[in-house]
């Protein structure tokens, strides 16, 4: 069986921990406000290379062409398992752990990286306690200290099963943002940390994450590349929220057509606003557009997100991809795709597509676990993560 590898979006994802066992990862110890293992704030970018041993594998820089005003803001390294990000100058101003084959970094006793959220949460509220320092709830319900600059990241845990191949498990475990004092603070909030993490671009559910029994759950038949339950591909807006019953979207994505001068200007009114996106908290799903102009002027449907904890079943051609553990699911579509000889996608973070479908498993947070998703596309709509 073949897999055409479409990349993820947003964070960058390792492509090596598979061969990394927890006993090769390093350890490293926090030095709060100061470093982490070798690293020490302030840092160069060069001076992070020299430490690291080798030359970053992504660097994002900002200042258009000019190699004056050019400096770095991000760069990632594939070895350690690490994302570096700069303030001005460029200095370095926090580092992301990552979750899989990041380094173990510990912090006193306490070891935050590759634990159960629950756990480490706990355990890092009691050291502020002991400090004491203030402790507060970051954007994922996770604990965050910023006397220590300490912020704990959470993602879907991967592994391998017994033939050797990739796969999701059914858990989340935790990654870590570190920083100095420049950013300790609001740490999310740095430009360079946001833009990495799709702060403004993706809804973040800090918890908590109760799960609808199936037998609460409305069922729906997908129709791959043409829509999904009540919902057809290329409905508008207000098309949509007329097929969910007339629920109003809980939150909205959109933008503003393009300048007057720019090659799009004629994509609309100065006074549209084009919807990009939608999220339904009653129904459990998200709506997807894209500007359709060609057509006729408005935003329309290309793509569904149905939510894990809260959304409907969705049955695929007799496989129900909705609020499962995810290793049942990708275990149901493995079997699928060898039974008809069809190829088998993968997309960020190990999502699953079966042949040309367009449908996408996927699988998100409840707690200390996780449950499958899934999303719906229009044919050649570049998948996301």
């Amino acid at each position: 069986m073949s897999a055409k590898i479409i990349g993820g979006v947003g964070r960058e994802r390792v492509v090596g921990w598979w061969n990394r066992k927890p006993e090769d990862r390093a350890r490293w110890v926090l030095d709060p406000l100061v470093g982490v293992g070798p690293l020490r704030f302030g840092m160069d970018p060069q001076q992070v290379q020299d430490v690291l041993g080798e030359k970053c594998s992504f660097a994002q820089c900002e200042g258009g062409w000019n190699p004056d005003a050019r400096r770095v803001v991000r760069e990632h390294y594939r070895g350690p398992g690490l994302t570096a990000f700069y303030g001005p100058g460029p200095r370095l101003a926090a580092v992301a752990i990552n979750e899989m084959d990041g380094p173990l970094v510990s912090l006193g006793e306490v070891e935050l990286v590759a634990r159960a959220p629950s756990a480490a949460s706990a355990d890092l509220r009691r050291l502020a306690q002991e400090k004491p320092v203030k402790v507060r709830a970051n954007r994922y319900g996770e604990a965050e200290v910023p006397a220590l600059g300490v912020s704990l990241d959470v993602a879907q845990e991967l592994g391998l099963d017994p033939a050797g191949c990739a796969q999701r498990r059914d858990t989340v475990i935790t990654g870590l943002l570190a920083s100095g004092p420049e950013w300790a603070e609001d740490l999310w909030s740095a430009e360079p940390v946001a833009d990495w993490s799709g702060r403004h671009k993706e809804r973040v559910d800090p918890g908590p994450w109760p799960v609808t029994p199936d037998k609460d759950r409305p069922r729906w038949q997908c129709t791959p590349l043409e829509g999904v339950g009540p919902l057809r591909f290329g409905m508008s807006p207000q098309q949509v929220s007329a097929a969910l019953d007339g629920e109003v979207p809980t939150e909205s994505w959109g933008h503003h057509p393009f300048s007057v001068g720019s090659p799009w200007e004629d994509q609309g009114a100065a006074e549209e606003w084009h919807v990009s996106k939608e999220y339904y908290a009653r129904a459990g799903v998200s709506a997807h557009y894209l500007y359709a102009s060609q057509t006729r002027r408005g935003s329309a449907l290309v793509r569904v997100s149905v939510h894990g904890r809260t959304g409907p079943q969705v049955i695929f051609d007799g496989i129900e991809l909705i609020g499962r553990k995810p290793s049942v699911v990708d275990a149901d579509l493995n079997r699928y795709v060898r039974e008809r000889d069809l190829n088998l996608r993968t997309g960020g973070n190990l999502d699953l597509s079966p042949g040309d479908s367009e449908v996408w498993a996927r699988a998100e947070r409840a707690g200390d676990a996780s449950v499958s998703a899934a999303c719906f596309c229009v044919k050649d709509l570049e998948h996301r993560g």
